[in-house]
């Protein structure tokens, strides 16, 4: 039986967010063009079987069990968002209790779909954890390890007199 949780809400609060996984993204958010359209409402994460899954940020847990032979965690923030975790392969919270950022709510398959939603808008969950430009981290294909990344080095200096090579000028100007 699915019963309503009921939170106060309050629009201005702050909620401090994090990734719910250390797991690599393998699709991103892409909101559709429509209601039926292709997309992805959410972050798909090639997660390690076992490993937990960890609330994005405090709230209080709205669900958590199965449809339609699938397990998932909608959590409630103070701030009004919504954020689910989908395809769980064990819940370890009940609805109606309240989970502290980065407390456990289930335990990973293969894959986790994470999704956040203001209201009945589809948000990109990453937004609320990332502020700023993304982190990139080059992988090796191959999945062996990366080598030691050799240091940047900063332009030759020109010898007083000489004139400075071109490449260098140009990129130069591109900085101005």
């Amino acid at each position: 039986m699915v019963g309503a949780v009921t939170v106060p809400v309050g629009s201005a609060e702050r909620v401090t967010y994090a990734p719910p996984t250390d797991a690599p993204v393998i699709d991103p958010f892409r909101l559709p063009a429509g209601p039926y359209a292709a997309g992805n409402r959410g972050i798909e994460y090639r997660t390690e079987p076992g490993s937990p899954v960890r609330a994005a940020g405090a709230g209080v847990v709205t669900f958590a069990g199965p449809v339609a032979g699938s397990r998932f965690v909608t959590v409630l923030h103070r701030d009004g968002i919504r954020t689910s975790y989908s395809y769980l392969a064990r819940i370890e919270v009940t609805q109606g209790e309240t989970v502290a950022l980065g407390q456990p709510v289930g335990v990973a398959g293969p894959r986790l779909h994470v999704g956040a939603r203001r209201g009945d808008t589809y948000i990109d969950p990453a937004s609320l954890w990332s502020r700023g430009p993304p982190r990139v981290v080059l992988v090796p294909l191959d999945g062996a390890g990366a080598a030691a990344a050799p240091t940047p080095r900063a332009p030759p200096r020109a010898r007083a007199g000489a004139a400075a090579a071109p490449g260098w000028r140009r990129f130069a100007r591109w900085l101005r």
